[in-house]
């Protein structure tokens, strides 16, 4: 996208279309009442909202049937995550923020670098393919690569895997996450469940005196890659 046209449109504006694009890609309506909750909104003001980004073919746009992104609003969307997760990890690898503090910088950040501070970010971190969080940055023509791993709740008991990704709607889980010592291609094996809770018990880095265990909502937050058998 353009530097013209990506300044054609208002914070609110890529903002919306940025949580529009994310609750698609969890294949979940876009419903005014979930963007009130997500943007901390009215049900009228997103309404309104909405009527003005589909009127500039950004979404379409049927009351209470919900959103969709047109190529154009989604192009612009991509944009804005890319912005997002090129800075959140220029922050994490260049600056030492934690993996917990970079998404509310980014906020912040997303909506005002320039495509050329943008370019000087992406060289100096060596055309990196993901985040601080393992979710993959879009690629600079607009095109979001596939999200890696499954989650780990779907794991078997005994199986080894290496995180790849983790949710970060939660900055308290990924604090959590790091007490443990978990982070990307932290190497994990299921040691068992409660049956009760559905808490899983985990070994961290095949070290069989680190064993932890975690609650089902922290673990609906990791997702992992299956060991090759010579890993295991």
């Amino acid at each position: 996208m353009s530097q013209r046209l990506a300044r054609s449109f208002t914070q609110t504006e890529e903002d919306y279309l940025k949580a529009i694009f994310l609750t698609q890609e969890r294949r979940q309506t876009v419903s005014t009442t979930l963007l009130s909750k997500q943007m901390g909104m009215t049900p009228a003001a997103v309404t309104k909202t909405l009527k003005n980004l589909a009127e500039r073919n950004l979404i379409s746009y049927v009351p209470y049937y919900g959103a969709h992104l047109t190529a154009t609003g989604e192009k612009v969307a991509l944009e804005v995550i890319r912005h997002h997760r090129l800075i959140e990890l220029y922050l994490h690898e260049a600056l030492g923020y934690s993996w917990d503090q970079v998404d509310a910088e980014a906020e912040r950040l997303e909506h005002h670098i320039s495509e050329e501070f943008e370019e000087k970010i992406e060289i100096a971190l060596q055309f990196p393919l993901h985040d601080p969080h393992g979710h993959p940055i879009p690629t600079k023509d607009g095109t979001m690569p596939p999200y890696p791993g499954f989650p780990l709740e779907e794991a078997r008991i005994g199986e080894a895997v290496t995180v790849s990704r983790v949710d970060d709607e939660n900055p308290a889980t990924l604090r959590s996450l790091s007490l443990f010592g978990i982070k990307l291609e932290t190497k994990l094996q299921v040691k068992g469940q409660n049956e009760k809770t559905g808490a899983i018990t985990l070994s961290v880095n095949a070290d069989k005196s680190h064993e932890i265990e975690l609650d089902m909502g922290t673990v609906k937050a990791i997702f992992v890659e299956r060991d090759s058998p010579h890993q295991s």
